[in-house]
């Protein structure tokens, strides 16, 4: 797949606010649409590392991405620009939502209805871009052992991220310096 990173901050930022002003029901599916497959600025299989290590870090995960994207293709202020144009639409929108779901919610079984189907695709949409994150790494063995093992630990065993993670991480890195990942 042939990259073309953004030209200009201008670029960047409207990339970047195209992600947030489409992001209803979360920012994964929209900032891979955009990112890979519309304006084609990077891989896939770019996508999901760096995804991967911005989930790893404290913080939205796309707004991490956001950070790391812009200061690789113009230093700190692509990482403001990028930041912010991620963001600018959503915070307003929240605010103006969050007012009229105050005012509305407690009295409206139909917009308390509305909310749960919003949820409901949301939670359909992640789950698609899992897969599409899954792809580029699927053919390794290994690490779908790690996938399921992760899986497993926190989704069935209720283990706690904090202690998760890091063994994953140990696991991964043991696992890259004998060649395997």
């Amino acid at each position: 797949m042939q990259v073309s990173p953004p030209r200009s901050l201008t670029e960047l930022f409207l990339g970047f606010l195209s992600i947030g002003a489409r992001s209803f029901g979360g920012v994964m599916p929209w900032a891979h649409r955009v990112m890979v497959e519309e304006r084609r600025w990077v891989t896939p299989a770019d996508f999901t590392e760096t995804i991967g290590l911005c989930q790893f870090l404290p913080g939205p995960n796309v707004g991490n991405a956001s950070i790391v994207y812009g200061k690789r293709w113009f230093g700190v202020i692509g990482s403001l620009v990028a930041f912010l144009g991620l963001f600018a639409l959503p915070f307003v929108w929240v605010l103006t939502l969050f007012a009229f779901y105050a005012d509305f919610a407690a009295t409206s079984p139909l917009l308390r209805a509305i909310v749960t189907g919003v949820g409901a695709a949301g939670a359909g949409m992640f789950i698609g871009t899992a897969i599409k994150l899954g792809r580029p790494i699927a053919n390794n063995p290994y690490v779908l052992v790690i996938i399921a093992a992760c899986f497993v630990c926190v989704a069935v065993l209720r283990i706690s991220l904090i202690i998760v993670l890091p063994v994953g991480l140990g696991i991964s890195l043991l696992l890259a310096r004998r060649g395997k990942l």
